[in-house]
């Protein structure tokens, strides 16, 4: 839908590629590692969106002639404005499953490139990762206490401006049915769903009328909303007169929604109107300011509502508005490359790593993903990360690798994957974790350790470090 081009960055990224470029090391490899050290939401876990998004643009990253243009004024070297004309990242990435669950301090994603090459698309790398990631668990989360009920993405117009896009896409992956955004819906093949709106009803002198209209203009997904005037007087009454209208002539009613005031005790006075007549089959819709938590109790107060209609809350990742997620080098010029920090949660990882989900023997996950070098291919006890005295043996246990090679050479390797197989292999990868980590209050915590080899390696590294300081 966008035309991303290679100025879809922050200035800086710009600013030290040429200064790599000047000094000769727009050829030196390094590895740059996407992770998150703080949970949405105080959950238990995330889940990983945005990855084929991602692959897809870079594949086709280029500085046109215009973004040149500008950067000449800003004062970029022209040597350095020539080598962008024919930038390409050519590099590799390897990241974990779009739609796998995923945790903190451990890497979601690695970039083996070129300098230059890494550092341009770290801002564009961040911008979806974080975003897609954010609402795709605030999805899963809602997904989780809706059951089987119907969920329905409606936060197009309260989203960041076009994020609502991304949003659309990422909340299908955390498990929603459907949009009311066409325009995701007809690029993404979601399906697309959609009511009427309070004013439709207002413009008519009688709300009877108008639902009649709506109704043989929209005789198929015909829903009505019932609450303009008063919904047990009025609305459902008028919306029960539709639908019998509606069986004469051979169609039916899908549903009627809720849009305001107290929607469990709306619902099950609905419901009662409507089964009195018959009406058992029409389905009952709620929207207005819904998420996991509102729906939780509206199904623990056995509201009868069948559809949910979510919007601002989703779309924003409310209430945390941002994933915390991080790019940081870890490798380059034949070196490992560490941060250091007083506090040792800050202090990153080096080398390029791979990451084992650890499975008993059954195949069932216990609840921990251990970190080890890339070579390795085995882990046989894992220490916490900022804790060194903690560890785990788990010699015996299965380890599943989940870092896989999805771009070479600028290419994407990912196989097509339709967002609905996404979305269906992230509620199989949701299903796997043990119940204690996806309860809303206090879930457990996710264990992630480092191999004693990449504990060895992050603990010399400081001591040398320290030492120069």
């Amino acid at each position: 839908m966008f035309n991303f081009t290679a100025t879809y960055t922050d200035q800086y990224q710009l600013a030290m590629a040429q200064v790599y470029f000047e000094k000769g090391q727009k050829d030196e490899q390094a590895v740059f590692e996407y992770f998150f050290r703080k949970l949405p939401y105080n959950g238990g876990y995330a889940v990983f969106s945005g990855l084929e998004n991602l692959l897809k643009i870079i594949e086709e990253l280029r500085f046109d002639p215009a973004d040149i243009k500008f950067l000449k004024t800003k004062g970029f070297k022209e040597d350095f404005l020539n080598y962008l004309q024919e930038f390409r990242f050519r590099g590799n990435i390897i990241s974990a499953k779009e739609g796998d669950v995923v945790f903190p301090t451990r890497p979601v994603l690695q970039v083996e490139a070129n300098m230059i090459e890494a550092q341009l698309i770290e801002t564009l790398l961040l911008n979806l990762l974080n975003f897609q990631t954010l609402i795709a668990t605030k999805a899963s989360r809602t997904r989780l206490v809706a059951g089987d009920k119907k969920l329905l993405d409606f936060g197009l117009r309260r989203s960041q401006g076009p994020g609502g896009y991304y949003a659309t896409r990422a909340a299908v992956t955390g498990g929603f049915d459907g949009t009311s955004n066409v325009i995701a819906g007809m690029d993404m093949e979601i399906p697309v769903s959609g009511t009427m709106a309070h004013s439709f009803v207002q413009s008519y002198d009688d709300e009877l009328e108008a639902f009649r209209d709506f109704a043989k203009g929209r005789p198929e997904n015909c829903v009505l909303l019932v609450d303009t005037y008063n919904t047990l007087k009025s609305g459902i009454p008028n919306a029960i007169k539709v639908a019998k209208e509606m069986e004469e002539r051979g169609q039916k009613l899908l549903a009627v929604r809720l849009d305001s005031g107290d929607l469990a005790y709306f619902a099950k006075e609905s419901r009662k109107l409507l089964d009195a007549e018959g009406l058992d089959d029409v389905k009952i819709a709620a929207s207005n300011q819904l998420d996991e938590y509102v729906i939780k109790s509206l199904l623990e107060q056995q509201a009868p509502i069948d559809i949910f209609g979510v919007g601002t809350n989703l779309v924003t990742g409310s209430p945390d508005a941002a994933l915390d997620g991080v790019y940081k080098l870890v490798y380059s010029g034949g070196k490992p490359r560490i941060k250091i920090s007083e506090s040792l949660s800050k202090v990153t990882l080096p080398h390029k790593k791979q990451v084992f989900r650890i499975k008993n023997k059954d195949g069932k996950c216990i609840g921990a993903d251990a970190i080890g070098l890339s070579e390795e291919t085995h882990v046989t006890e894992m220490f916490h990360p900022f804790e060194p005295y903690k560890s785990l043996k788990i010699e015996d246990y299965e380890q599943e690798p989940l870092l896989e090679k999805v771009m070479e050479n600028g290419k994407s390797l990912l196989k097509k994957r339709s967002l609905q197989e996404i979305a269906d292999y992230s509620l199989s990868r949701v299903a796997e974790l043990p119940i204690e980590y996806k309860r809303f209050n206090n879930p457990h915590i996710y264990k992630i350790g480092l191999s004693s080899r990449l504990k060895e390696e992050r603990d010399l590294l400081i001591k040398e470090y320290k030492s120069k300081a």
